[in-house]
């Protein structure tokens, strides 16, 4: 059984893909497909089911994915405490993102391989709650997402920006004299949302199972200026952070949620558990004094409480 074999294993368990498994890999196709076959043989069983259009993993596999992660996190580990004896910081960091923020990332990105250039670093773009998942399977090193005011379970957070969510109409909406306005009430009014996955949308399911309302959301899109045209349009209440809609106030009329006060948290985050390489742990650090110059609260990061 060989590293690389337990490597390609799990590249195809997390893509449900060859294709984009060998990608990810950086081996061509043919060749991740023999050596995953390769390691079939030796266990005496078939790990990957490739009848579908996606590949599964079958009852075997399941079993063997746990112990896979493992040892490669295991390898992964002695390099890096070998790095940290002799002082060498390289290997590969990987960020995720939300789409919509004020973060100067690119700053982050570039300050941090100026002083690292060994260090690989990848960058993806996804939801929150994909994000999220991402770190916990390992995908992700950090990841900046969007959440409610609970911490993710397994994971650790530093707040970039807090804000509360307001409802933003049209001038000529019913609604547009309303300063504020119950979230019950609000409820029944079609609504215009980020998609499930999101961490807004998840905070307005949390908001309305507090108080007993099912929410009518109309119109759903991934990007908040997609949301305020909408709004502005007279198509419904937008629901987004409140100086993102006050920046928009020659458009949209802003109406304050409560109760419940609904407030959305842009963080950063890790897993609590398990040894962080090098490599993430000076990414991390680079993050407090980056952000700190984004946009977000003065002092940049601060700890969750």
């Amino acid at each position: 059984m060989e590293l690389r074999q337990l490597q390609y294993f799990v590249a195809v368990a997390e893509e449900r893909n060859f294709t984009r498994a060998a990608a990810l890999v950086h081996v061509a196709q043919p060749g991740v497909s023999a050596q995953i076959r390769r390691l079939e043989r030796e266990l005496g069983q078939e790990l990957l089911d490739r009848s579908g259009r996606s590949v599964r993993l079958t009852e075997a596999g399941e079993a063997v994915l746990p112990y896979a992660r493992a040892a490669l996190a295991a390898v992964a580990g002695a390099r890096h405490a070998v790095d940290e004896l002799t002082g060498l910081l390289r290997g590969r960091v990987s960020i995720g993102t939300v789409t919509s923020h004020h973060v100067d990332l690119p700053r982050l990105l570039a300050d941090f391989h100026r002083d690292h250039p060994a260090v690989e670093i990848t960058l993806g773009e996804d939801d929150s709650a994909e994000l999220l998942d991402g770190l916990r399977t390992g995908r992700f090193d950090l990841v900046i997402a969007s959440t409610g005011h609970r911490t993710p379970d397994g994971l650790a957070v530093r707040v970039i920006d807090e804000q509360q969510v307001v409802a933003a109409v049209s001038h000529d909406h019913p609604l547009a004299g309303v300063t504020a306005l119950p979230l019950a009430a609000l409820a029944e009014q079609p609504l215009i949302s980020l998609p499930e996955g999101t961490g807004l949308r998840a905070l307005l399911a949390e908001a309305c199972a507090q108080v007993g309302v099912t929410p009518r959301i109309a119109f759903e899109a991934s990007d908040p200026d997609t949301l305020a045209d909408l709004a502005a349009h007279g198509l419904g209440a937008a629901l987004l952070p409140a100086g993102f809609a006050a920046a928009r106030a020659d458009r949209l009329h802003s109406i304050t949620i409560d109760p419940p006060a609904m407030r959305g948290r842009l963080v950063l985050a890790w897993r609590a558990e398990g040894p962080v390489s090098p490599a993430g742990r000076a990414m991390l650090t680079r993050a407090g004094a980056v952000l700190g110059r984004s946009g977000g609260r003065p002092d940049g990061l601060r700890p969750e409480e």
